[in-house]
């Protein structure tokens, strides 16, 4: 085992998943309460902003790593090792419940004139939104994400009064009809307005960094927020984005960003992460952050990933325009349920759905007794 600095930083990401844990007892374990189990975690060490250690450790040989690190680290670790493994516990929203213990499904629904998905289908009329939104939960979206700015690389900030008159009709109309509604934005009036009309979850892209209001706002409701990464503003975010380890500083930030909630008063229960693919990174950023999602884990909170039809698919397929991109956005929603992701953000909500089911049937099998 390679010897680690006592002064390093330890991340564990769960690796070495196998089909079922049956005969294997004490040597794998389950990951966050869902359908995937594994049976190693890549140890990596950083000191000083650099990785200086890279190890697979199988589960069996675990404590012999607790035992070669600092008791700072080896308490780090361990309370790490219990985030990964904890079941996430479901949220109750009204009279709905969101479990996570397998993949959801989450809408996407862009009443904007500048979505960069449809162009702005849908702008200005909500009885059209509200269709769309409740043709997406019938076809088993867990969640519709409705949102009145657009966040893509390049947009403009939209008056918060815009901003509500775009959303909250298509927000009441939803809640009305029994869908879980997220609002999908940056401002603590926006978030008011919707909750106020029904919404259950708030999604903001920029962590709450964006409204020095939010945080004390949501500290006085019950409801789930989603806490996404991002470098920079949606006008500039794709100007040239810096880091030095992609994952590693993506994973600090929310870490960041979950102590700032829970400080604000918002329990980490109600908290989702997401890494924000496509939010201030290069192909490369996004590529390091994908093949290491499993480590988000170790947060210990539900994990959201949002890939569809975004330029990281485009770039690898021969620049692919957005409407061809619904092969890239299933294979990349796959990866994310492969690594354990509980919530999809998807455009294209029939396709995952078949393509998660067909996963999920998959896993059933695989975690069916077999017979003696």
């Amino acid at each position: 085992m390679i010897a680690i600095s006592h002064h390093a930083r330890i991340y564990l990401q769960p690796t070495a998943f196998v089909a079922s844990p049956f005969g294997r007892d004490e040597v794998v374990a389950r990951l966050a309460g869902g359908l995937l189990w594994f049976s190693a975690y890549e140890v990596i060490a950083v000191d000083g902003g650099v990785r200086t250690a890279s190890m697979l450790v199988p589960m069996r040989e675990i404590a012999n790593l607790l035992a070669s690190l600092s008791e700072e680290q080896a308490g780090q670790a361990r309370a790490t090792i219990a985030r990964i493994v904890a079941p996430r516990a479901p949220m109750q929203l009204g009279e709905r419940v969101l479990r996570f213990d397998q993949p959801q499904i989450m809408g996407i629904l862009n009443m904007t004139p500048d979505s960069f998905s449809d162009g702005g289908a849908l702008f200005g009329d909500a009885d059209r939104g509200a269709e769309a939104g409740l043709a997406m939960a019938s076809a088993g979206a867990a969640i519709v994400d409705v949102g009145g700015e657009s966040t893509r690389p390049g947009a403009q900030t939209v008056w918060e009064g815009d901003e509500i008159l775009r959303a909250e009709p298509v927000v009441r109309r939803l809640a009305a009809a029994g869908t879980i509604v997220s609002i999908d934005t940056r401002k603590a009036a926006v978030m008011a307005a919707a909750l106020a009309a029904g919404a259950a979850i708030v999604n903001d892209v920029s962590a709450l960094s964006y409204d020095s209001q939010a945080a004390a706002l949501l500290a006085g409701r019950s409801c789930p927020v989603v806490l996404m990464h991002h470098q920079g503003e949606p006008d500039t975010m794709q100007r040239q984005p810096s880091y030095g380890d992609a994952l590693i500083e993506v994973y600090d930030w929310l870490a960041a960003r979950i102590a700032f909630a829970e400080a604000a008063g918002i329990a980490r229960s109600r908290i989702i992460v997401d890494p924000g693919i496509g939010f201030g990174k290069t192909l490369r950023h996004n590529l390091q952050i994908l093949n290491g999602l499993a480590m988000f884990h170790g947060l210990g909170c539900p994990l959201l990933l949002g890939a569809s039809r975004k330029r990281i698919i485009g770039a690898l397929s021969n620049e692919a325009p957005v409407e061809r991109r619904l092969g890239g956005s299933l294979a990349l929603a796959l990866h994310g349920v492969q690594a354990g992701a509980q919530l999809l953000r998807v455009h294209d909500v029939p396709e995952t759905v078949q393509a998660v089911r067909i996963w999920r049937g998959l896993r059933d099998e695989a975690l069916t007794p077999p017979r003696i």
